[in-house]
C-alpha cells in the first residue's frame, strides 16, 4: 500500500515503525531509540564480512542522486504552474517542465521519505513526509530547505500548549469569583488544551518518528499540514512559523489524518483520516468540525470542490456530498482496490487511481466512474495523481512517474 494504516498509540511503538518502513520498498527513516527500548545486541565480526556502516539519520543526510528515481517508487505528484513536481523515498524530489517529457531530480537536504507534495503557485510549493519533515521550494520545485521536522514540531507543540495552559489557569484563578459565570465552552476549550498538552508531551517523547501525511496551501503564506496521531500545524507566513492546531480539530481520539485539501475561493476545506472522520473548517470560529458519514473505514483524500465534495479511501470506497457535508452518498467506483489519491479536471471531471493499478474517471463531477485504458502502461500500485492543464495527468506510483493526455 502506498498510504498506511497506523495503528492506535496504545499499540506497540514498534508496531508503527514496522508499518512506516512498508510505505516504501526501501525506506531511508527508521525509528530512533526511545527511552526504555530493548539495548541493542552487539555487533558480532564475522571473518572476511564487512562491519556495517553507522546509521546516518534522515534528517541530516542529504538525498542522494539516483539515475533512477524517475523509474523508481514515488508516492505524490502536484501541478506547478504548467509543469509538475513529485516525490518519493530517501528524498527524492523530481521536476518537470511544462512538456513533462523530461524528469530531473531536484537538490533536496533530506534523506526522509517524503509523501506529499503541494504548489499553490508555479514557484512556490511544499512536501512533507516521514521524520515530521516540511521542506518548501521557491523556484518550481528545483532546490529545497527544511521549514520544520519531527523534532522541532515536538518541541513547538509543547511550548505552544504549556504556554496556553499555564495562561488559562493564570486567567482561572484571576476570576474564580466568576466562575459560575464561566461557560460551557470555556469549559470545553480548557479541557481541549488539556488534552492537546497531554498530547505533546506525549511526542516529545517519541521523538521524530511520527510524519505528516498532507499538506494544502490556499495560497502562498497560509496552509495546514496533517499526519499521524491527530497531527496537525497552521502557517500563516509561508511556513515561516508553525502553529499547532490539536485543540482546534474534533479529534479527541487522535485519529490519522491523512488527507487535506481546500476548493476555490469562497469553498470549504476538508481534512480526513481513519475511521470514516471527516473534518470541515468552520472559518468563523477557526476550528474544523466533524460531520457526519456513512463510512467508517479509512479515508485517503478529498476533492471539494463547487458542483460537489467527494471523499475516498479503502477498498475502492468514495462518497459525495452536494450540500457541503450535511449528507453523503456512495459512489460505485468499479474497483475493490484502496484509493489512495484523485484530481479535479477540467468540466467537471474527476481523476481517481488505484492501487490496483487503475485509472477512474469521472465526467459527472464525481457521481459515477468508469475505468479508462490508458495510452501508457501503469503496472503496478498507483499512488499520486495530478491534473496538467484541461486534459493532462501525470501519475505516479510502484514504477516511478509518467504523463499522458485523456481524451
Amino acid at each position: 500500500m502506498q498510504r498506511l494504516i497506523f495503528w492506535p498509540r496504545s499499540c506497540a511503538g514498534a508496531l508503527l515503525a514496522v508499518l512506516l518502513a512498508a510505505l516504501c520498498a526501501a525506506p531511508a527513516s527508521a525509528e530512533r531509540g526511545a527511552p526504555g527500548s530493548a539495548a541493542t545486541p552487539p555487533a558480532v565480526a564475522l571473518p572476511g564480512v564487512p562491519a556495517p556502516s553507522a546509521f546516518r539519520d534522515p534528517l541530516d543526510t542529504p538525498a542522494q542522486p539516483s539515475a533512477l528515481a524517475a523509474s523508481s517508487r514515488l508516492i505524490a505528484v502536484a501541478a506547478a504552474g504548467a509543469g509538475a513536481v513529485a516525490v518519493g523515498p530517501r528524498g527524492h524530489i523530481l521536476y518537470a517542465e511544462a512538456s513533462v517529457q523530461q524528469w530531473t531530480q531536484a537538490q533536496v537536504p533530506v534523506g526522509s521519505d517524503l509523501v506529499a507534495v503541494h504548489f499553490p503557485t508555479a514557484q512556490l510549493g511544499w512536501a512533507v513526509g516521514h521524520d515530521g519533515v516540511v521542506l518548501h521550494s521557491r523556484d518550481g520545485g528545483h532546490h529545497w530547505h527544511k521549514q520544520l521536522d519531527g523534532r522541532q514540531a515536538a518541541q513547538r507543540m509543547l511550548e505552544f500548549y504549556e504556554a496556553e495552559v499555564a495562561a488559562r489557569g493564570g486567567t482561572a484563578t484571576a476570576v474564580a469569583s466568576e466562575a459560575e459565570a464561566a461557560s460551557e465552552s470555556e469549559s470545553e476549550a480548557g479541557a481541549a488544551l488539556e488534552r492537546a498538552l497531554s498530547e505533546a508531551r506525549h511526542f516529545a517523547e517519541d521523538g521524530p518518528v511520527h510524519p505528516f501525511l498532507d499538506v494544502w496551501f490556499e495560497n502562498e503564506r497560509q496552509g495546514f499540514i496533517v499526519g499521524a496521531f491527530g497531527l496537525i500545524f497552521r502557517t500563516e507566513d509561508g511556513g515561516e512559523s508553525w502553529t499547532p492546531w490539536f485543540h482546534r480539530v474534533d479529534n479527541p481520539m487522535g485519529l490519522h489524518l491523512y488527507g487535506v485539501r481546500g476548493g476555490g475561493p469562497g469553498q470549504s476545506v476538508y481534512a480526513v483520516g481513519e475511521r470514516g472522520l471527516i473534518l470541515r473548517l468552520d472559518h468563523d470560529v477557526g476550528r474544523f468540525v466533524a460531520v457526519p458519514g456513512d463510512y467508517e473505514g479509512t479515508y485517503f483524500g478529498v476533492l471539494p470542490g463547487a458542483a460537489a465534495t467527494l471523499v475516498f479511501g479503502m477498498r475502492g470506497n468514495a462518497y459525495r456530498s452536494t450540500d457541503d457535508g450535511r449528507s453523503w452518498h456512495k459512489v460505485d467506483t468499479g474497483t475493490r482496490a484502496g484509493i489512495p489519491a484523485g484530481a479535479a479536471l477540467a468540466a467537471g471531471r474527476v481523476a481517481l487511481v488505484s492501487q490496483g493499478g487503475e485509472l477512474l474517471l469521472s465526467t459527472d463531477h464525481g457521481a459515477s466512474f468508469v475505468r479508462k485504458a490508458g495510452e501508457r502502461a501503469r503496472p503496478g500500485a498507483l499512488a499520486g495523481i495530478a491534473a496538467l492543464g484541461e486534459n493532462g495527468i501525470a501519475v505516479v506510483g510502484e514504477h516511478g512517474v509518467g504523463a499522458e493526455i485523456l481524451q
